[in-house]
């Protein structure tokens, strides 16, 4: 156990981004009626995620994080689900090809409620509200009544992340992932894109190798793997006092797990060593993610990964690197000297999303350009660093919304108002995920002949 840490040391520090609950004791019954539910996951399933991670530290893996910016009860549906994962495990198909190396898929999913703000306040017109923080917390609805914090909401969380689970782990166990069925998806998506020549290569690869996987009697009728998947859960550990209602002793080990998702991370607003979210997570045994934003500085990074994983251990630490698309190229090269000169395991990935917000025609969108190039920047980096670009982080859904502009159907400003259905910051729609997975993959290919072609001294 971390040394001087229990699950409730953290309300002994500061803390930041925590709604303002009018009745304390309504609250204290919420919690305390949480903590007698059963875990949504379970330690087990942590330690998988974390010994996954730990080969993606070490270069031999891929990590695809992604989903709903903040997951909202009035959308939450099978069919909202089965697209989410159906455009998910697309992607990972054509990252996995790409990469030639397995992707460890984790979704924002299943516990994505609670959302950080930059203000307190919300104003329209001469009006001003509290801030909508997300369903776990209150309402998005613009009135006094919606956006008072009410502890009961957390209850409602709870049992949507119970019934999200439980179908996700039929999705991913009960036949829907058979890779057949997910390539004959992507091959329609290409198929119907107008960018269907660029990727028509990549795809008649993946075809050729299938192929010949049936030809020598590799199929999802004989082999579990094609036909099943691992699919693991992520969230920002940001309303403390549901994660302490969720976080349970471990009886097989001794350890303390938070049980709400397999993986929770560190807001960028949040990563205040001394505050109470970095208090909380250096106690849990889950793997963690850390958001890395500009302001974040070398020294401090080390100061956080010391006080997150003291052992060092690969596969307990993921960075998550938010910078925006002018911005990488400044930030990030400092952040990996630091992390090599020190010796510390950790994983990288790249959030192209929450660096590359803009307003346009009164819309929050992110350009699809800004996003692909940030992504370019990050791999860019890594090879000249010598390190492995580990992951990527976005928010995504498999709906047909109009919210990021740009992308192979060329969505603009105008479009923004067609189908603009986000409760908070806007995600790609799951044509664009994909196109981002065959863009990437075209550069995870070409820089594997680049490492091929030095190798063997033809270049």
């Amino acid at each position: 156990m971390a040394q001087n840490w229990t699950p409730t040391s953290w309300r002994q520090k500061p803390i930041s981004q925590v709604p303002d609950f009018p009745d304390a004791s309504v609250l204290a019954a919420t919690e305390a009626q949480l903590a007698t539910y059963p875990p949504l996951v379970f330690a087990g399933e942590a330690r998988n995620l974390k010994k996954a991670l730990a080969n993606v530290s070490e270069g031999r893996g891929f990590l695809l994080q992604g989903g709903d910016c903040a997951e909202s009860f009035a959308e939450h549906g099978a069919d909202t689900i089965r697209d989410f994962f159906r455009a998910f495990l697309q992607m990972a198909v054509v990252l996995t090809f790409g990469a030639q190396q397995p992707v460890v898929k984790v979704g924002r999913i299943a516990g994505q409620f609670a959302k950080p703000r930059s203000s307190n306040i919300e104003r329209q017109g001469d009006i001003e509200l509290a801030s909508y923080r997300g369903d776990i917390i209150n309402g998005i609805d613009f009135t006094p009544e919606s956006r008072i914090p009410n502890p009961e909401r957390q209850i409602m969380a709870y049992r949507q992340s119970a019934a999200t689970l439980n179908l996700l782990r039929a999705f991913a166990m009960g036949g829907y992932a058979n890779l057949d069925n997910v390539h004959q998806w992507m091959l329609g998506f290409v198929k119907d894109s107008p960018q269907a020549e660029r990727y028509r290569k990549l795809a008649d690869r993946i075809s050729e190798t299938m192929d010949f996987m049936k030809a020598i009697g590799i199929t999802p009728e004989t082999n579990p793997s094609l036909r099943e998947t691992d699919f693991f859960t992520s969230h920002e550990a940001l309303l403390l006092g549901y994660e302490q209602a969720l976080t349970r002793v471990d009886s097989t080990s001794g350890d303390w797990y938070a049980t709400s998702g397999h993986m929770i991370w560190i807001g960028d607003r949040t990563r205040q060593p001394d505050h109470a979210h970095v208090e909380y997570c250096r106690g849990i045994k889950n793997p963690i993610g850390l958001k890395c934003g500009p302001s974040m500085t070398a020294d401090g990074l080390i100061e956080l990964i010391d006080i997150l994983n003291p052992a060092n251990e690969a596969g307990r630490l993921t960075l998550i690197c938010r910078f925006g698309h002018d911005k990488v190229a400044e930030h990030l090269p400092r952040l990996i000297r630091a992390v090599q000169r020190e010796g510390k395991k950790v994983v990288w990935s790249c959030d192209p999303m929450h660096g590359n917000t803009i307003t346009l025609n009164s819309y929050k969108t992110r350009p699809f350009e800004r996003i692909l190039s940030e992504v370019e920047s990050f791999f860019q980096i890594h090879r000249a660093e010598g390190t492995h670009p580990g992951g990527i982080h976005i928010e995504m859904t498999g709906n047909d919304v109009t919210e990021c502009t740009g992308g192979a159907r060329a969505l603009s400003g105008a479009d923004l108002g067609d189908r603009y259905h986000t409760h908070c910051d806007p995600r790609l729609n799951a044509d664009q995920a994909l196109e981002l997975a065959f863009l990437l993959a075209e550069r995870m290919k070409g820089g594997r002949d680049e490492k091929r072609m030095l190798v063997n001294g033809w270049a």
